[in-house]
């Protein structure tokens, strides 16, 4: 399809600004700095960081080493210390960016182009200037190369233009994806001259050429990363990086479980740790650094939509490939036991993709919207659903509700199984219900086998495999597991992500995220209707939709989650006042005075 010209007086109308947003305009004005960052941090010290697992690579865009690569070369938590965009996301809004390499952008309401001036401060840390045949390359070479859904967003690219000494213009077929031109503007740039395109697929332990604020003081692979600031970092002065980059170093240490990773925080190895397991944040602040004030803990609430954590099923394995034995197996998880007996009652329940946000289906019947964007495919959304009364089992917290366990057991004979001898078989196979439920840490493997009690109530055998966290994410970048534990993040602006995660191409693409095998038209259809919505009402709509069709298909067993991000720190670092919607981010925090 031919992309439809525009006219030259109509691109000339289209003016250059600081920043672009989803929908809507972006909030700040040109100078003003994030909401989340104190501009008046003090700059210096160091700050160590853990985390489990280990690394085998400095590449985080391929297949190869992708999923294994080290952490804090850029993500929003531990920072971008190491790769910048031409532009960069708040966290205090939906989805807005505002100018870091490109110092301003024009953007047509069509979306079909998008075009940048790049800043012509703007440096690598080998001093070379960032130049518009960076960008070019950058592009080209993940679209080339890279890991899906990268490489997908850069492809869709049908025509580069350098319409000046600092500018590039990207033009695209239509503009049917809103949200490509700002996934673009969030594209990692490299520096032409220093990269290998040839070698760009292939796992390496290289330290980059980048713009980022730090580089690469130490690599010991597996073990530990450390970076130090650039005294030369060519965008220290602009107001998007008020308040962030405050530590003259960043180490980040490696631990084989999350029991040494949790010891050595409290030995003071560790400045701050993220902590996730209810039963930790509770009891574990009775050493001697918590009760002297030492460590302090510090919850941050969340202004985002619930994560959906869940036992992920693997849809191409033939025991799941029925989704009423998914909707069966889904049934069976006792909510209210694991968390009364695991998790002193912290937990929430958690049913769909998008729990306390405007864009949750939950409790809300479809709207007429939501209703004829479903309507093309019959069957793929339960009735329950589509009226916003289906809510997950609700057992008696026993760990043997008869009524949850008698309707489970109708679902079960529904798909074909009956118990015979206390397991439960398949009428025409002879096979039996029989899976494995695969963990990375001893948390996981806690819960998965408070599950399988459950399970083997209706003679369901299903056992729990524990593996290191670097075998954990071969095997699910491979398929290899039955079910496995997982987390779909969640955003007030989800996108085009979407299609790496459920889309029916990404199914059996390697290396994407949709680890489930979804393969559904719907799902497809509406991935697109919410990357093309023009409205907030016809984005909110897309989105419940997505959310029922992707609760009907019952790819996971929903979990739990928490309303605040908990964070404990050691006094000698210091968070800002002011916290991102999605809770805490390092790279705003800065060393204590006399510490």
């Amino acid at each position: 399809m031919a992309h439809p010209a525009s006219s030259a007086a109509e691109e000339q109308d289209v003016p250059w600004v600081h920043g672009i947003a989803m929908h809507g305009e972006p909030a700040l004005e040109p100078g003003q700095p994030f909401p989340y960052a104190n501009p008046q941090a003090p700059k210096g010290g160091t700050l160590t960081l853990g985390v489990q697992g280990t690394f085998d690579s400095l590449n985080q865009f391929i297949v190869q080493g992708g999923w294994t690569s080290a952490r804090g070369m850029r993500e929003r938590q531990f920072g971008n210390n190491i790769y910048e965009s031409l532009m960069v996301r708040s966290y205090a809004e939906p989805f807005s960016l505002y100018g870091l390499i490109a110092q301003t952008v024009r953007m047509p309401e069509s979306r079909e182009w998008i075009e940048f001036e790049l800043n012509p401060d703007a440096r690598f840390s080998d001093g070379s200037q960032v130049t518009v045949d960076d960008i070019i390359f950058s592009l080209e070479t993940i679209a080339a190369k890279g890991r899906p859904p990268f490489r997908n967003w850069y492809a869709a690219i049908v025509q580069k233009e350098i319409t000046g000494p600092n500018r590039l213009k990207l033009t695209f077929e239509n503009g049917e994806n809103r949200e490509l031109p700002l996934l673009i503007a969030l594209a990692p740039v490299f520096s032409k001259q220093a990269t290998d395109a040839d070698t760009f697929d292939k796992s390496t332990l290289m330290p980059p050429v980048a713009s980022g604020p730090y580089v690469f003081k130490s690599i010991d692979p597996g073990r530990r990363v450390v970076y130090e600031r650039n005294p030369d970092y060519w965008a220290a002065d602009l107001p998007v990086k008020a308040g962030f980059d405050n530590f003259d170093e960043i180490r980040i240490d490696y631990f084989r479980d999350e029991t040494s990773l949790q010891e050595a925080f409290k030995k003071g190895l560790v400045d701050a740790l993220q902590f996730r397991d209810p039963v930790r944040w509770s009891n574990g602040f009775d050493f001697p650094a918590a009760e002297a004030g030492d460590v302090v803990k510090l919850a941050i609430p969340y202004g985002i939509p619930a994560n959906m954590q869940g036992l992920a099923f693997n849809t191409r394995r033939p025991q799941f490939a029925d989704p009423s034995v998914r909707k069966a197996l889904r049934m069976l998880f006792d909510f209210k036991w694991v968390n009364q007996n695991l998790y002193y009652g912290l937990y929430t329940r958690t049913a769909g993709y998008w729990d306390n946000s405007d864009l949750s289906s939950i409790g809300r019947p479809a709207s007429e919207r939501e209703r004829e964007l479903l309507a093309p495919f019959p069957g793929a959304v339960d009735p329950d659903v589509l009226e916003g009364t289906w809510r997950p089992s609700d057992a008696d917290g026993s760990g043997r509700d008869r009524k949850v366990l008698r309707a489970a057991l109708d679902q079960f004979r529904s798909a074909g199984y009956a118990l015979q001898d206390r397991s439960l078989v398949h009428s025409e196979t002879g096979d039996a219900l029989a899976f494995e439920i695969l963990a990375k840490n001893e948390d996981e493997e806690k819960l998965a086998l408070a599950y399988i009690r459950t399970l083997e109530l209706l003679g369901i055998q299903a056992t729990v495999r524990s593996v290191d966290p670097a075998q954990f994410e071969e095997r699910r970048t491979k398929r290899e597991f039955d079910m496995v534990f997982n987390t779909w993040t969640a955003s007030l602006s989800p996108g085009a992500e979407q299609y790496g995660r459920w889309s029916s191409q990404a199914a059996e693409t390697q290396g994407s995220f949709n680890f489930v095998g979804a393969n559904e038209p719907a799902i497809d259809a509406l991935v697109d209707a919410m990357v093309g919505a023009r409205t907030k009402s016809d984005f909110v709509d897309a989105v419940r939709a997505f959310d029922r069709v992707l609760i009907s298909g019952a790819y996971a067993v929903p979990l739990f989650h928490v309303s605040d991000d908990w964070v404990a720190h050691w006094t000698r670092i210091s968070p800002p006042e002011n916290h991102s919607l999605y809770g805490h981010q390092f790279d705003t925090w800065w060393a204590s005075p006399n510490n």
